[in-house]
């Protein structure tokens, strides 16, 4: 990245003084060996790359399944990610920094995602989906699709005081519709704004990243009222993980 398709994207971004975040499949040279991943880049308004993150909550399954509609085989065309959820700061312009992370797709339904990032003081996270309105292992959950995408990402924003900006693929792609339902969530678990059809829209909200102050520093201050070793003393307790040293 930037490559022959994508720099007109990276020339815009730097004509009109916008940043951008960009999903795409990577094929990564590492370690001598040839590697693929599902993978998201935030890009500044100067049309530099600034940071990258490669999808860690795979879906789907590895082998060809008959029975199915349509096959999801994210497990086999892509790799686990290995960068982590590491959040990131970024000047757009205004009279401070921000701290930004990323996410893709499946991610969103993962507390970790959040947890993760809001440890890191995450103001707002880029989450970019393709998600099928039909489950075919669970076709029982086809009607809530769009209120367990809701679900998770006005969530975790509000249990890590952050704005959420999911942004979806919508309509039907090879004959599989595609649930669409992006939407932009404040701190306070709010949405804010969203697009309401299954065409090509535009939604635009005013973020103000300073609004999560107020539950990064109350409800949700992490270092006055989150006791992570109780969790960990349960789960040993339970035999779940082993204590330390053994």
């Amino acid at each position: 990245m930037p490559g022959p398709e994508t720099q007109r994207l990276f020339d815009t971004a730097k004509a009109l003084q916008i940043g951008f975040y960009l999903g795409y499949a990577e094929l990564a040279h590492e370690d001598g060996q040839l590697r693929r991943f599902n993978t998201a880049i935030t890009v500044d308004k100067a049309g530099k790359i600034i940071a990258k993150y490669r999808k860690i909550h795979l879906p789907g399954h590895k082998e060809h399944e008959p029975w199915r509609r349509f096959q999801h085989l994210e497990k086999r065309y892509f790799e686990t990610g290995n960068l982590g959820f590491t959040a990131f700061q970024a000047d757009w312009g205004h009279a401070k920094q921000g701290v930004f992370g990323m996410a893709i797709c499946n991610d969103r339904r993962w507390p970790e995602t959040y947890r993760v990032l809001g440890l890191q003081a995450v103001e707002m996270i880029f989450i970019g989906y393709n998600t099928p309105v039909h489950n075919p292992p669970a076709p029982e959950h086809d009607a809530l699709s769009n209120f367990h995408n809701e679900l998770v990402m006005q969530a975790g924003a509000y249990q890590n005081g952050t704005w959420v900006v999911g942004v979806a693929k919508a309509g039907t792609e090879e004959g599989v519709e595609q649930i669409g339902n992006s939407i932009i969530v404040a701190p306070s678990g709010e949405i804010v704004g969203a697009c309401t059809t299954l065409g090509d829209e535009l939604a635009i909200a005013r973020c103000d990243l300073d609004l999560c102050n107020s539950y990064k520093n109350t409800t949700f201050n992490f270092a006055r009222h989150r006791e992570p070793e109780q969790y960990r003393m349960i789960v040993e307790r339970k035999g779940a993980i082993a204590p330390e040293g053994d």
